[in-house]
């Protein structure tokens, strides 16, 4: 029962809209639901919009950490190096190399 009921609060999260799209966005949407037997359109929608996101904030991840090392000044830069080689050092070289 505990099971059923953390499902039933999740699909109470969702909600449903209604929107106008093209009839080979459809097509697409209704062909990938097909392949994954049995998946609704919804499903298939939502799990594109959810990848899109994961990507959106990978890259956004991405572009701080760039961000980060590019404020560094050489001192920084290099002390960070230094530190890195060190905790590099305290692994074996099978453990390295995975």
């Amino acid at each position: 029962m505990g099971r059923n009921m953390g499902r039933i609060q999740k699909d109470q999260r969702k909600t449903k809209k209604s929107y106008s799209l093209s009839y080979e966005s459809v097509a697409f949407l209704e062909n990938i639901s097909r392949k994954r037997r049995g998946a609704s359109v919804s499903s298939v929608l939502d799990e594109m919009i959810q990848n899109i996101r994961r990507e959106e904030a990978r890259q956004s991840l991405g572009r701080a950490v760039d961000a980060y090392y590019s404020s560094l000044s050489d001192q920084e830069a290099k002390e960070l190096e230094e530190w890195g080689s060190f905790a590099m050092s305290q692994f074996s070289a099978e453990d390295r190399g995975r």
